[in-house]
């Protein structure tokens, strides 16, 4: 199992650039079920939740093909199972999402139960109801998801609570069906836009996307397509807190500010400098001093529960108090005990974290617990004084594309030991 040595207290300096978003990439390859016609995706990162994907795929019958660095060509004209096998389905959540396209092509699905980080529950009931109320018979048999229809039937669906990879599940599969979708109360996500951009690009006819109603006009088929996949924004917030925990200065290219703009208030508001060079450039400062703000995660537009821990990281090294309310998920505090273990002054009170800085960190042995929490023991270990060793780095690799080179370009001492 590989590990990341890290000695902190180093200062970074030069360019880095950002990779394509992970959770726009998923449902966009998933969106190539839905026509025999090849789908050309560019900007597609390499990292263990994409290789997951495709292999996903592969197993359904699709040719996926690697013409050149980060571009997929996607074919489900030969797609001969529809069932996604809980050997590949357990180690990622964001497999669910060939549940819609599947069953609105081939009017037939077989999924596990998905898994992923242990961060909470993330039922995946709303998806269910809502394919339900399009005329899907559902069926739960031994952890596998059985869904069938002739047709799926356009439908005005509310969902109960925000959902992203309902909204995408849904939204993909209304395409194909019947008369006209509405989902009401649907993500607003830039990831969102990006699937909707690609499914217009396809033939589907989808207005509001990136609002909380989201109209779709079903088509009879959808064709081939070309598409670039949007800039990471977790992996830019990330980036953006690397520079100002080490008091460092970045130039972080290839990003979307826009899509970041309640991160980028918050870190502003802590005495981060970051200038907008240009649409797709960030200068970050981070030589000034850290002042504690308090926090709290949203749906988006508001700040995102991904980014949560990586800030928690940062408010250790911050002037004063700082109250982290985590409202999303229910358990992804796990990061807090690990970050403890270097010197951190953290108390946990349900879905409530107390920081107290600045603290002095000092390396220590740590265990990555889920995606963003090892995202944010990485942050800690550039920081912390002496040598820091994180194992379970597998689930970094889910998220985050060669993460240790990025950082290792610009000046950090981070090496992957193989294990």
């Amino acid at each position: 199992m590989d590990k990341f040595r890290i000695v902190g207290g180093k200062q970074l300096s030069g360019t880095v650039a950002v990779s394509g978003a992970k959770n726009s990439a998923l449902p966009c390859l998933a969106a190539a079920l839905l026509t025999p016609e090849t789908v050309t995706l560019h900007n597609v990162p390499y990292v263990r939740d994409l290789i997951t994907m495709r292999r996903l795929l592969e197993d359904l019958g699709c040719t996926v093909l690697v013409p050149a660095l980060r571009t997929h060509q996607i074919n489900a004209g030969t797609v001969d199972a529809c069932e996604a096998p809980y050997e590949l389905v357990k180690t990622m959540r964001a497999s669910v999402l060939v549940l819609g396209p599947l069953v609105a092509r081939f009017g037939e699905a077989r999924v596990s139960l998905p898994g992923g980080c242990a961060i909470g529950q993330r039922p995946i009931d709303l998806h269910l109801k809502a394919l339900e109320q399009m005329g899907a018979k559902i069926e739960l048999q031994g952890g596998v998801v059985q869904a069938r229809a002739d047709r799926l039937q356009g439908a005005d669906i509310e969902f109960e609570m925000v959902t992203v990879g309902g909204t995408e599940n849904l939204m993909m599969a209304a395409t194909l069906a019947q008369g006209t979708t509405r989902l009401i109360n649907a993500a607003c996500e830039p990831e969102i836009s990006d699937l909707a951009d690609l499914l217009t690009k396809m033939g589907a006819y989808i207005e509001g996307a990136g609002t909380s109603t989201i109209t779709i006009e079903g088509v009879n088929a959808l064709g081939g397509a070309i598409h670039t996949i949007i800039p990471d924004r977790i992996e830019t917030g990330t980036l953006i807190i690397a520079a100002a925990i080490t008091r460092s200065e970045l130039i972080i290219t290839d990003c979307n500010p826009q899509h970041l703009t309640a991160v980028l208030d918050k870190l502003r508001d802590a005495g981060v400098v970051i200038e907008e060079v240009n649409e797709t450039t960030l200068r970050v400062k981070g030589n000034g001093q850290l002042r504690a703000v308090d926090l709290t995660t949203e749906v988006y537009p508001g700040f995102p529960t991904d980014m949560q821990a990586q800030y928690l990281t940062l408010m250790t090294q911050a002037e004063g108090d700082a109250e982290i309310n985590e409202t999303i998920f229910e358990n992804r505090f796990m990061h807090v005990s690990e970050l403890q273990r270097l010197g951190a002054n953290l108390r946990v009170h349900g879905h409530q974290c107390h920081t107290h800085g600045p603290t002095l960190l000092t390396g220590a042995k740590l265990i990555a617990s889920d995606l963003r929490a090892s995202a944010s023991l990485v942050l800690a270990g550039l920081a912390a004084q002496g040598e820091t060793w994180i194992d379970r780095v597998y689930h970094i690799d889910r998220g985050y594309e060669k993460i240790e080179e990025k950082l290792r370009s610009v000046g950090a001492e981070i090496e992957r030991i193989k294990g």
